[in-house]
């Protein structure tokens, strides 16, 4: 079979024109929380902003099963406050994923990006966004989600044990007073 013959062994008519299909999606609304696990993770460039680029394949609930969401992690903004909020985003994913980024103790490359981060899933709490329509983007209304927060796949690993209390603290007071 030719390349240029689909799977029924018929010939590609080409009059120039094609439909791929498709719709508006609508994106999942504010604050839903779905499991996560990142398919690609990657330095990336737009208009001189340098940001670790990360797309997200919803794993879980079934409604939004291998949706995507795209998230920036602007390390290097200019703003070092700005750019300290998103190490601490960075830093989070990368435990949630095991910790190898922060063990290197160096920049992230792609390649380390893509060993640390692909396919760990974690929980995704996610907010929506919106822009209005106007002329400067041809008049359409667009809406999306962005990453508000992460946590690990399981939260009760997550949270470290109480330390025990101390046997005395255990022990009835004489004079009958609760003791804490």
């Amino acid at each position: 079979m030719s390349f240029w013959q689909t799977s029924d062994n018929s010939a590609l008519a080409n009059n120039g024109t094609a439909e791929m299909g498709g719709g508006n999606i609508e994106p999942m609304p504010e604050g839903t929380q779905v499991l996560a696990a990142p398919e690609e993770a990657k330095w990336d460039e737009y208009g001189g902003d340098r940001y670790i680029s990360i797309r997200w394949s919803v794993l879980a609930p079934e409604e939004y099963k291998n949706r995507k969401v795209f998230q920036k992690i602007r390390v290097m903004d200019a703003d070092a406050k700005k750019a300290d909020k998103a190490k601490r985003m960075l830093a989070a994913i990368d435990q949630n994923a095991q910790g190898g980024l922060m063990q290197a103790g160096t920049e992230p490359t792609d390649q380390s990006l893509m060993q640390g981060l692909v396919n760990k899933p974690m929980v995704l709490k996610l907010g929506l966004w919106k822009i209005e329509a106007s002329q400067s983007n041809d008049g359409q209304e667009r809406s999306g989600n962005w990453v508000q927060a992460v946590s690990p796949r399981n939260a009760q690993q997550a949270q470290a044990a109480p330390p025990p209390l101390p046997q005395q603290a255990l022990q009835p007071d004489p004079a009958g007073d609760v003791p804490f």
